[in-house]
């Protein structure tokens, strides 16, 4: 977990929300109902001009240090207990590369039986339905056949809040706009202070319903996902 999103608001409300800074150019992205890993996820930086900066980033980070992409595969989500240590995470979190994940929502799945052959999919939004901004973490690498600078992110990960609980036992880690300026190192913080961020946020920040199976197959990408249906 978190292993599907959907990145479908406009970049007016975007822009707003975020408080990008008013020269930033606007990515180049479609809406995507199913974002799936490998797939381009919006994100937010501290650019070296201390302006907050949206870049669109691989899901799915790459250490600087990798020889090929498959790592990204199984570094979508960084365990906030133990990122630090892990080779794939530390050199990111020690230079400071700190990034928020901006989405509409995200999908998750409650397994129905004990092993886990029957799942419901649920989306999972804001209350309010404002655009989901999750901490995250960003590395560059270089594509060593072609120069090509590649962009990745990573999803920070917490245990869940009382609500989440009733579906998965994991959560990303969802920062309120209060804080978003201290992850990104716009304001100062120590490293405890930023690691308490990352903690379980409020059950009512959520809204919570049952969405169709047909979400599980990244081929589906229309709009129809979100809709609710009958658990």
């Amino acid at each position: 977990m978190c292993g599907r999103a959907r990145l479908a608001d406009d970049w007016s409300e975007i822009k707003i929300r975020l408080k990008f800074d008013s020269d930033a150019p606007a990515p180049n992205y479609e809406y995507n109902h199913n974002l799936a890993p490998t797939e381009r996820m919006m994100t937010a930086i501290r650019s070296e001009g201390g302006k907050r900066t949206p870049r669109m980033m691989k899901w799915g980070l790459i250490p600087s240090w990798a020889k090929d992409t498959k790592l990204q595969y199984s570094t979508i989500n960084a365990r906030s207990e133990e990122f630090t240590t892990k080779p794939a995470f530390k050199d990111a979190w020690k230079r400071g590369q700190r990034c928020l994940c901006v989405m509409t929502n995200f999908y998750e799945w409650k397994k129905l039986d004990g092993k886990g052959k029957e799942k419901q999919p649920y989306a999972i939004f804001m209350a309010g339905r404002k655009p989901m901004v999750m901490a995250g973490l960003w590395s560059t690498w270089r594509d060593p056949l072609n120069g090509e600078e590649v962009l990745s992110c990573t999803i920070l990960t917490c245990g869940p809040n009382n609500a989440m609980a009733e579906i998965h036992n994991r959560m990303p880690c969802i920062l309120g706009e209060s804080d978003w300026a201290k992850w990104l190192g716009e304001e100062s913080a120590s490293n405890d202070e930023l690691l308490a961020l990352l903690a379980p946020c409020p059950d009512e920040w959520l809204e919570i319903f049952p969405v169709d199976k047909k979400v599980g197959n990244v081929r589906n990408k229309g709009p129809e996902l979100i809709l609710p249906v009958t658990s």
